[in-house]
């Protein structure tokens, strides 16, 4: 799978905050009330954690520039849930203008970077600014399917269903290995048990099952021993990443 340097991390998270902003520029007030991919949330709710998490990471970058470090949300994980709740329920053209002013405050401070920037530590999983990088891309990217309006994970990237494989591997239980077999492509093993279950299918179908997501293509087949058997059971979410992801 391709690695991720800054430069292509930096033009995957604008092309990534392109879609979400299309996303939104396209629905309608009707269309933010109702159900998102995620149970329980609406277009609106998922819009909200965008805006959040843009925000967020943009201020990670802001006070890290000044050597100083700063909680990911303001409350903690309540506070990111208020607020989550809070502007839910804004109108369309409020929900625009939050994310166009979310997204253009976390890209300008990834474009502000040179090497040495994104080396600089912030307090987002105790990691450093390229960590939070890879943060945001994963939350617009996912939850860009999330919003359920043409862009599942059947439209990912190669690089990034490379990327989830990786960050994913935790997710494997103990005691098992998950040896990944995207269909045209060579294999990928993860976890360290010794117990193995083969998952076959097209890639981006193993990545959006990693990832809790629906495999929109239907190809995922699961092979223990040479014979059928269901999908294995995955861990939560690496933790440090909040819930809905």
């Amino acid at each position: 799978m391709t690695s991720i340097t800054p430069e292509n991390l930096r033009a995957e998270l604008h092309r990534a905050a392109g879609v979400v902003a299309g996303i939104a520029a396209k629905l309608t007030e009707q269309d933010i009330k109702a159900p998102s991919e995620l149970p329980g949330w609406s277009r609106g709710h998922v819009l909200a954690h965008i805006c959040g998490i843009a925000n967020a990471m943009g201020r990670q970058l802001e006070f890290a520039a000044r050597g100083e470090g700063v909680e990911l949300y303001d409350g903690g994980f309540e506070g990111r849930n208020r607020a989550i709740e809070m502007a839910a329920g804004h109108s369309l053209g409020q929900h625009r203008a939050d994310l166009d002013a979310a997204l253009d405050r976390a890209l300008r401070a990834f474009d502000s970077l040179d090497a040495a920037g994104w080396r600089e530590p912030i307090t987002y999983r105790g990691g450093v600014v390229f960590d939070g990088g890879l943060a945001l891309w994963r939350e617009l990217v996912i939850h860009a399917a999330d919003l359920g309006a043409g862009h599942g994970p059947e439209t990912w990237s190669r690089p990034f269903c490379g990327h989830l494989f990786d960050f994913l591997s935790a997710r494997v239980p103990e005691g098992q290995r998950f040896v990944l077999q995207p269909l045209g492509l060579p294999a990928v093993a993860i976890g360290s048990g010794g117990t193995s279950t083969v998952i076959n299918g097209m890639l981006t179908d193993i990545a959006a099952w990693l990832a809790g997501r629906n495999p929109t293509l239907g190809s995922l087949r699961a092979t223990a021993a040479a014979d059928g058997v269901d999908l294995p059971k995955l861990l939560p979410w690496p933790a440090g990443v909040p819930v809905n992801n």
